[in-house]
C-alpha cells in the first residue's frame, strides 16, 4: 500500500504550532507524522532569540520539526495579531507552552479561544502545571527529573542521583499531550464541542515513575538507586560476558529454572538458598556475584544464542551506533527519508505507532522548514494578496 499524507489517520486536521523547546514539538510531530496539516509559526529570524534545541538544519531540529510548515510573524505587531486570528479561525488544535501571562496578553487562552472558534482544541503544556505554587516557574527536562524523584532511583547505590541520558520529562510530557489532544478529537466527533488540553513535565515524569511510585503511594516505601540491577525483580540486570556486558532476566521459576539448564549452572539450580524467589532477593548481592562468574565463561554472542531459546530474556549492551544496525532494529526500519533542499535525504527516526491499515509512509512529506519557508504559501492561503504579502513583508509583520 503506498500511503500518502492524505490517506492518513490526521489528515484534514490543521494544527498551529505555537511551541519551543522540545516537549510542545515532540507533541505537534506525533500530529504531523499521522497526517495534520502543521503550521509552525515562528518570530522572524532577526528577533527569534534562537532555540534549544539549536540550529533548524541540524539533526535535531530535523527530527522534531519534519512534516510541518513554516510561517514566521511578528505578534506583537498589529498585523500580526491579524494573522493569528485567521490561523485560529480556521485550526482545529492550537498547541502552546507560554506563560499565563503570556497567554492572556496574545489571546490564547482557551476562553479567548473559543469565542472566536467554539470547536477549537487548546493543548497546553508547562514544566509544573496551569496553576499552583509552581505555575509560574520555568521547567526544563533536568530540573524535572531531579524533582520528580527520576534521578534518585537512576544510578549506582551511594554514588548520588544521576540524569537520564535522554530528555524523558520533554519528550513523556509531550507524548502524553498528543494522547490528549487525540482524545480530545474523538470527544469533539461525538460533541461538537472544543475543550482545553493540558499537561505538564512534572505530571508526566511522576506518571512514568510507574511501579517505582506506587511502591511509595501504596507501601509508603521510598526506592533508591538499584543501578543496573532490577528494583524489585531477581536475578535480573546487567551481568559481565568474557567480551563485553549482557543483560539477563532470569526471575520467574521457569527463567531461573532454564538459566541454570542452559548455562550448566547446577551449583546454582541446586543451592537451596537460590531455590524460591524470596530466597533469591535475600541473597541477591552473592547471587549476582555468582552469576557473573558463570556468565564470564560465555561471549555476548553465546549467552544470547544460549538464553533466549531457553525462555530467559537476553541482549546484548548496544551504543546507539550498534542499536540501529541491529538486524532486527533494520527489519523494522525505524528510520525514513526527507529531502531537504540544502541537505538532501536525511534519515530520520518514525513514529513507533504500527498501523495496519495505514503503513508508514515510505519517505516523510517534507523536511524540517527553515523558518518562514512557506510564508508566503500560507499567507496566501489566509486570503492575503501578493501586494498584501509584500506589505507584509516590507513592515517587518512576516517574513
Amino acid at each position: 500500500m503506498n500511503t500518502t499524507p492524505s490517506s492518513l489517520p490526521l489528515a484534514g486536521y490543521r494544527v498551529l504550532d505555537l511551541t519551543i523547546a522540545r516537549a510542545g514539538p515532540t507533541a505537534v510531530r506525533l500530529l504531523a507524522d499521522w497526517g495534520a496539516d502543521v503550521t509552525r509559526l515562528e518570530a522572524p529570524p532577526p528577533k527569534d532569540r534562537g532555540s534549544v534545541t539549536g540550529r533548524r538544519r541540524g539533526s535535531d531540529e530535523q527530527n522534531l520539526h519534519r512534516n510541518k510548515r513554516s510561517l514566521c510573524v511578528d505578534l506583537k505587531t498589529r498585523e500580526g495579531a491579524e494573522i493569528l486570528d485567521r490561523l485560529i479561525a480556521r485550526s482545529d488544535v492550537v498547541v502552546e507552552n507560554f506563560r499565563s501571562v503570556v497567554k492572556e496578553r496574545l489571546g490564547l487562552t482557551y476562553e479567548q479561544l473559543r469565542q472566536r472558534n467554539p470547536r477549537i482544541i487548546l493543548a497546553s503544556i508547562s514544566g509544573f502545571g496551569q496553576d499552583g505554587p509552581y505555575a509560574g516557574r520555568p521547567g526544563v527536562d533536568q530540573i524535572v527529573q531531579g524533582m520528580s524523584g527520576l534521578s534518585s532511583v537512576t544510578g549506582e547505590p551511594g554514588r548520588g542521583p544521576v540524569r537520564a541520558g535522554i530528555a524523558i520529562s520533554d519528550t513523556t510530557a509531550g507524548m502524553f499531550l498528543g494522547q490528549g489532544i487525540l482524545l480530545a478529537l474523538l470527544h469533539r466527533e461525538r460533541t461538537g464541542e472544543g475543550q482545553w488540553v493540558h499537561t505538564s513535565l512534572i505530571e508526566g515524569m511522576l506518571n512514568k515513575l510507574d511501579f517505582q511510585a506506587a511502591r511509595y503511594t501504596v507501601n509508603g516505601e521510598v526506592p533508591g538507586q538499584e543501578g543496573n540491577a532490577h528494583p524489585t525483580q531477581v536475578p535480573m540486570g546487567t551481568f559481565e560476558a568474557s567480551d563485553g556486558q549482557v543483560n539477563i532476566c532470569a526471575s520467574t521459576q521457569t527463567m531461573w529454572a532454564g538459566f541454570c539448564r542452559a548455562l550448566e549452572a547446577t551449583h546454582l539450580a541446586d543451592n537451596a538458598d537460590y531455590r524460591e524467589f524470596a530466597g533469591r532477593v535475600q541473597h541477591r548481592r552473592r547471587l549476582d556475584a555468582e552469576i557473573n562468574a558463570v556468565t564470564r565463561q560465555f561471549s555476548v554472542a553465546e549467552l544470547v544464542k544460549r538464553l533466549n531459546p531457553a525462555g530467559v530474556p537476553c541482549g546484548p549492551v548496544y551504543d546507539i551506533g550498534q542499536a540501529f544496525e541491529d538486524p532486527q532494529v533494520q527489519h523494522l526500519r525505524m528510520t525514513r527519508p526527507a529531502q531537504h533542499p540544502v541537505l538532501g535525504d536525511v534519515q530520520l527516526i518514525r513514529s513507533p505507532i504500527n498501523l495496519s491499515a495505514c503503513p508508514h509512509p515510505e519517505r516523510f512529506h517534507h523536511a524540517a522548514p527553515d523558518p518562514g519557508e512557506q510564508t508566503d504559501a500560507l499567507l496566501a492561503e489566509l486570503g492575503y494578496t501578493p501586494e498584501a504579502i509584500a506589505a507584509l513583508r516590507e513592515a517587518g509583520a512576516a517574513a
